[in-house]
């Protein structure tokens, strides 16, 4: 019985052989994307835990002290040092709560050691913006302390990830740093959805009436995140100041059930502060 080679039809094998390289390259290919994404993800890992080691330094509790009071030391929020390294940036909210509680205490920063250790310096308060919630604090005597680079707020876009560290829930946690993640979801204005009659006091009023952009974040905030800075996971460098947790009911809720939604007002409302003070 005589053997009989495969009749290929003309041109059929030529479609075959390139279908196979076709084939062969877009595995290639395939495997290049995925080898580059693997190698990525990592080096963003690193950038971030590396990022967040350099801004700790500058992160500090805003609070007062009273020798006569345990503890003596309490902080209400979150502060970020920049500048020449005696400014300190929080919400104007956090001050308010602070300098009403005790005439007799004393307005400042705290500072986290080694440990549980901390450290308390004294501030005075020399600006606010009360329209943006907005404070600056300027620290009194000793050295200065590591200070944040403020960015060019009106550079970010919706889908930036971004970064923010501070006290989450103040005295509950102490003075420990928490980081979390963030991407700017929206741009939007400051406008309180669906707000009633008896919560038209003269600040909502004035937002109302005056409304202005705010970044709005996927990452959750909660109340001792208040005054906590927005930056780059990569550099660090700050873009915005957490505003408030947008939460359902009192500030309580937000321990037991965050929306996932934050707001922070930009840095060049920061910049504008900065600025007024320096004149």
């Amino acid at each position: 019985m005589c053997g009989h080679s495969p009749v290929v039809e003309p041109g059929k094998s030529d479609i075959v052989a390139t279908l196979q390289l076709t084939g062969f390259a877009m595995l290639r290919l395939f495997s290049l994307i995925l080898s580059l994404l693997l190698a990525v993800l990592p080096a963003r890992a690193a950038d971030l835990a590396a990022t967040i080691a350099a801004v700790k330094p500058s992160i500090v509790g805003v609070g007062t002290s009273l020798p006569t009071r345990s503890p003596a030391v309490i902080f209400f929020g979150t502060g970020w040092v920049t500048g020449d390294g005696y400014s300190v940036i929080t919400n104007a909210h956090v001050v308010s709560n602070a300098i009403k509680a005790d005439q007799k205490e004393s307005l400042g920063i705290v500072l986290a050691g080694d440990g549980n250790t901390i450290a308390f310096r004294s501030a005075t308060l020399v600006a606010v913006d009360a329209e943006h919630d907005l404070a600056h604090l300027r620290v009194s005597g000793g050295a200065p302390l590591p200070a944040l680079k403020l960015g060019d707020s009106g550079t970010l876009r919706e889908g930036r990830e971004l970064a923010l560290t501070g006290f989450p829930l103040g005295m509950v946690l102490g003075l420990h740093h928490v980081t979390h993640r963030a991407m700017l979801s929206a741009i939007t204005p400051i406008i309180i959805p669906s707000i009633g009659a008896r919560q038209l006091d003269a600040r909502a009023i004035t937002q109302l009436a005056r409304p202005f952009d705010i970044f709005q974040l996927d990452g959750t905030a909660y109340p001792g995140n208040s005054g906590s800075p927005v930056y780059d996971p990569a550099d660090g460098v700050v873009y915005a100041v957490i505003n408030m947790g947008f939460v359902k009911g009192f500030k309580e809720s937000a321990i037991t059930s965050p929306s996932g939604i934050s707001y922070a007002i930009p840095g060049r409302y920061v910049q504008a502060l900065l600025q007024r003070t320096a004149q």
